[in-house]
């Protein structure tokens, strides 16, 4: 079974170092209070210890440089699944009396090792075939009895191959060939989690049954630091993994720089540093469930597994001296008949003793922890390296006998170039340790052989290449901390010399000058002493509790198809797992807890709206009651509709208020509230507020506020898009409580079609009775509007503009009729200012409040058929409805999408136009207007409502100079100068008549001319300012030909 330990019960992870882990939360906080604050993953990972059950499993991590050999992968059965080919007399411990500790009695009996002796054994090496003794039942815990399989491997092709290292993609026929051979050898139903591979670098995991549901987050990655410090040659390939969503799991397989020399050793630590600082695995989601916005490395591990070739060797001694004194050991392992053993007393013979000075250093050397070894090195090195888990004294007296193994090997690791690159800080040093090494040197064997070192011409020394590292957060964050504590030393050293205390010996006098049986004991109590973590106890970066120990840490002494010995290292893990139903079930309980808490202590708004009743003149296929926003009801041009809602904090704190700007539709301009409404908060609670304030406000438990909300068309886009059917008045208000939720106002109105802002083309196809007869001859549901041309047409020009220019003649009869009777005393309008009654200026009986309820009156008087005059409230005076209704005319042209000279009609008439200019007879007025009048009556609605038009301003013309005549004896005729200033500075006064009458006529009618030029010709306008001026006196001009009258 992968999971050996399965406590069913819930325990707390934390115990007594919640304080300090990231995600802890102190206790004795009331807990509606704290969910308040508190995010919802925030919430549940506080109450963690309820979802989490501890588990226990075994990982087993291998390592093997199987030098590119064919038929490698047939051992990996028996040495790394099943623990076959360890040598019990080649360690120096026995592996017989470590297992004692770790297995239960009986298991897989007392025999360990093979019973084939290692000359049959070599006798019968062939490649391809699987090179273990027969009959080995394994003596480190395979099979079933691992969760995770990590096997790194090396060189699995030829990295001195050019065509290898050069080729532009990875050959997977290799990584295949292990594959297979590791899942034919695994037990049913373990599972390939992860795989990576660089060239010669192959790295392999495989998951138990159950532990693969436990794994997630999966992200592998590659690092080459080999030719030019990138090729893949060199380098390495890792994995991470997170088990139980709880524990950060990272494995590194690596194959760094080879050499004795000191430049390779250089090169091998560079090869390290760059592995540390270049690996980078995908953005994890966190114990907050939030995605990380950078990817984790391999100092974030909780538990980091580093193995590979490390291609460390032993330094400062003589490689011939080292394979002697090995083979020394070994030779007894075979028959002096074999070659093997004739081999090694070669060696033996052809090498000499080692010298005097070799052999006391040998004699003096003790096991790697004595005294005499730890003073050989710096202090603050040993202090931060002092996690290193090397063998300890009392394991056996292979440590006492100097003829042993061990007291050999561990004379020899003393030299060890892994050891002295982790004391100096070089490589490996912040908090990677590894556990004791009681197996021969890993390298260089004769392939095929079990105990003959190089016996090649090059004759390599033995050396412990190849390693597995550990490392948990745990060991890193001690590191961190005793560097930080050096460094805050130094700093102080440094001072201290600053300030002329050269000899730290001074302070050190003062700080130990007391007695220890006196000073302080009192005060011993009182300090906050903090916990000391156990031994194995890993406190993860989310914040849960494992614990991580080394049972089983041997080489393969008899595998024989390489020529590196394997090696690989059994690690028991206790790790929180989270439960998914229970976690569930705490989730659901902090949602609830956390909502409610949000509900009584967030701010609650009520809104009221005031709702639409059907008025007796509407009609409607809609039920307003039906609605759950805001409903206008028929909305018209120019007319102005209000509504009101009311806001009431209901809630027990204060709440601020502001309408936010809506999600916007395409083409839509962002805003609190479409442009065709203005909402405006308390207009009549006495704050000074700014014009259609739409907030913030904020409201006390049981305020009220009062939202008033207007809707007024004016714009002819507007008005033309509602025509068609391609704008609705359908909008959403969104009103924001700070700190509360938002709340979603909808807006309706039905927009009832208007005859303003459409083309000529359009209006004298409106049935009489106006354009609002033919809307409600449309269908129920009916969508847009037909078009024009699907409708007849029926009049020869729109009825609306006759009966605006009626309309406007009959008024200004009349007020000037009122005024020659009325205001005998007074300067008639028309004599102040030219223009009048269109021109703005001349305005001075109603304000744009006043024009803007009559103008409603007005349009929707021509869109039902009803009389003009009539439909303005009672008392209104003449006055006002003149000038209400000539605002209207002009505002009515502009609408029109083509106007009333359309472009194409312009640009016929821009010969004739040009002729003139050019002949300089615009004075010959009836030939001209002729000539124009032909070029119009191409387009017979566009001309008669020309004729229309200029008739109706010509007339009023003649209206106020005839009334002017009335006043005024011909002898004292003259031209009022205030007439004269209000005229537009293009008429210059040397084309003013010198006759008065005349003069006083040609005044009013230019600026006419310059009143309707534009609404009336609708043409592009230029660029330039030159062409823009010249396209704008080219247009006065052909108007005033058609306004021009000989006066008598």
């Amino acid at each position: 079974m992968a999971s050996v330990d399965n406590d069913s019960q819930g325990r707390s992870s934390l115990g007594s170092f919640s304080p300090a882990i990231p995600g802890g939360f102190p206790s004795g906080v009331n807990g509606a209070a704290e969910s308040n604050q508190l995010s919802l993953n925030e919430a549940i990972h506080a109450r963690r210890a309820e979802y989490v059950r501890p588990k226990t499993i075994r990982i087993k991590v291998g390592t093997w440089n199987t030098a590119a050999f064919k038929g490698t992968e047939q051992d990996v059965r028996g040495w790394f699944v099943q623990g076959q080919g360890v040598s019990d007399d080649l360690t120096g411990l026995r592996i017989s009396d470590d297992r004692s500790r770790t297995e239960p009695a009986g298991h897989n009996g007392d025999q360990i090792e093979s019973n084939e002796t290692i000359n049959a054994q070599e006798r019968r090496f062939e490649r391809g075939r699987t090179s273990l003794p027969k009959n080995d039942p394994g003596a480190v815990p395979g099979g079933n009895d691992i969760g995770l399989y990590l096997l790194g491997l090396q060189e699995v092709v030829d990295v001195t191959s050019a065509s290898e290292n050069f080729r532009p993609f990875t050959d997977p026929e290799p990584a295949g060939r292990w594959r297979k051979s590791m899942e034919a050898a695994l037990p049913e139903g373990y599972v390939l989690v992860a795989e990576q591979q660089l060239i010669g670098l192959l790295l392999l995991i495989y998951a138990s049954p159950e532990v693969a549901p436990d794994l997630k987050a999966i992200s592998t990655t590659s690092v080459g630091t080999g030719l030019m410090g990138y090729l893949g040659n060199k380098g390495a390939v890792t994995a991470r993994l997170v088990l139980g969503e709880t524990t950060r799991l990272v494995f590194v397989n690596c194959h760094l720089a080879a050499g004795a020399d000191s430049a390779s050793l250089e090169r091998r630590n560079w090869d390290y540093n760059q592995i540390i600082s270049r690996t980078k695995f995908e953005p994890i989601r966190d114990a907050m469930d939030l995605l990380q916005t950078a990817g984790e490395s391999i100092a974030d591990a909780d538990v980091a597994f580093w193995t590979g070739d490390l291609n460390y060797r032993l330094a400062d001694i003589p490689g011939d001296d080292v394979r002697r004194i090995l083979m020394l050991h070994t030779r007894n392992e075979y028959d002096l008949s074999q070659p093997s053993a004739g081999r090694i007393e070669d060696a033996i013979k052809d090498t000499p003793p080692p010298s005097s000075e070799m052999r006391l250093s040998m004699d003096s050397l003790q096991p790697i922890q004595s005294a005499d070894s730890t003073e050989q090195t710096n202090h603050s090195s040993d202090d931060l390296n002092e996690n290193h888990q090397f063998p300890e004294e009392e394991d056996g007296e292979a440590f006492h006998d100097p003829t042993s193994l061990q007291t050999t090997l561990d004379s020899l690791l003393a030299h060890d170039e892994l050891r002295m690159q982790m004391n100096s800080r070089k490589a490996f040093h912040d908090g990677w340790q590894e556990g004791p090494i009681t197996f021969l040197p890993t390298y260089k064997y004769d392939p095929g052989s079990v105990g003959v070192f190089d016996s090649s011409d090059k004759k390599r020394a033995p050396s412990w290449c190849d390693r597995i590292l550990y490392r948990t957060r745990q060991d890193k964050l001690k590191y961190d901390a005793k560097y930080a504590e050096e460094l805050e030393a130094a700093r102080k050293d440094a001072e201290m010399k600053r300030n002329g205390l050269d000899e730290a010996g001074k302070e050190e006098e003062l700080l130990y000058d007391y007695d220890p049986d006196e000073d302080g004991a009192e005060d011993q109590d009182d300090q906050d002493v903090p916990a000391q973590i156990p031994e194995g106890v890993v406190i993860t970066k989310e914040g849960f509790e494992d614990e991580v120990h080394l049972e089983y840490y041997t080489a393969h002494q008899r595998v024989l198809s390489s020529d590196h010995k394997p090696l690989d290292a059994v690690f028991r893990l206790k790790y929180d797992c989270v439960v998914p139903e229970l976690r569930a079930k705490v989730h659901q309980e902090v949602a609830r807890e956390l909502d409610k808490a949000e509900n009584e202590g967030r701010p609650t708004v009520t809104v009221v709206i005031d709702r639409h009743h059907v008025d007796d003149t509407e009609t409607s296929d809609e039920d307003p009651t039906k609605f759950e926003g805001i409903d206008f009801g028929h909305v018209r041009y120019a007319a102005r509709k209000h509504r009101s809602l009311t806001i009431a904090n209901t809630g027990r704190v204060p709440a601020t208020i502001r309408f936010v700007d809506r999600p916007m539709a395409a083409g839509q301009l962002p805003g609190s509230s479409p442009d065709w409404l203005k909402l405006d908060m308390d207009p009549h609670d006495g704050t000074e507020y700014p014009k259609y304030f739409a907030g913030p406000r904020t409201l006390e438990p049981g305020d009220v506020c009062n939202v008033d909300l207007k809707v007024s068309i004016r714009d002819r886009h507007l008005t033309r898009a509602l025509n068609e059917g391609t704008e609705l008045l359908d909008d959403i208000l969104v009103l924001r409580v700070e700190n509360g939720r938002d709340h979603f106002i909808p807006i309706h109105g039905k927009w009832l079609e208007s005859s303003f802002a459409r083309s000529i083309d359009r209006l004298i196809r409106i049935p009489e009775g106006g354009i609002r007869k033919l809307q409600q001859q449309r269908p129920k549901g009916g969508g847009k509007p037909s078009p024009a041309e699907d409708l007849p047409v029926k009049w020869s020009a729109p009825r609306e503009l006759f009966r605006l220019t009626e309309t406007a003649e009959k008024l200004t009869e009349t007020c000037i009729a009122d005024w020659e009777m009325v205001a005998v005393d007074k300067d008639a309008p028309w004599d102040t200012t030219a223009g009048w009654p269109f021109a703005e200026a001349s305005w001075t009986t109603t304000t744009f409040e006043d024009r803007h309820e009559l103008t409603g009156a007005v349009c929707e008087a021509l869109d039902t058929g009803a009389g003009v005059i009539e439909c303005m409230p009672a008392g209104t005076p003449k006055l006002a409805m003149l000038e209400t209704i000539s605002s209207f005319l002009v505002e009515y042209l502009e609408s029109m999408p083509d106007g009333i000279i359309t472009e194409e009609l312009w640009a016929k008439l821009q010969p004739v136009l040009h002729k003139a200019e050019h002949d300089k007879k615009y004075d010959e007025h009836e030939e001209l207007r002729t000539q124009l009048e032909e070029v119009l009556s191409t387009s017979p609605p566009h001309s008669i409502s020309f004729i229309l038009l200029t008739s109706t301003v010509e007339r009023i013309i003649s209206e106020q100079t005839a009334s002017k005549l009335r006043s005024t004896r011909d002898e004292e005729f003259h031209v009022p100068p205030l007439l004269v200033r209000s005229a537009t500075g293009s008429l210059r006064k040397k084309a003013i008549s010198k006759e008065p009458r005349a003069a006083y006529r040609q005044i009013i009618a230019h600026k006419m001319a310059e009143i309707f030029s534009k609404p009336i010709v609708h043409v592009p306008e230029p660029e330039k300012h030159k062409e823009r001026v010249s396209l704008e006196e080219q247009r006065i001009k052909f108007i005033e030909l058609f306004l021009q009258k000989v006066v008598p």
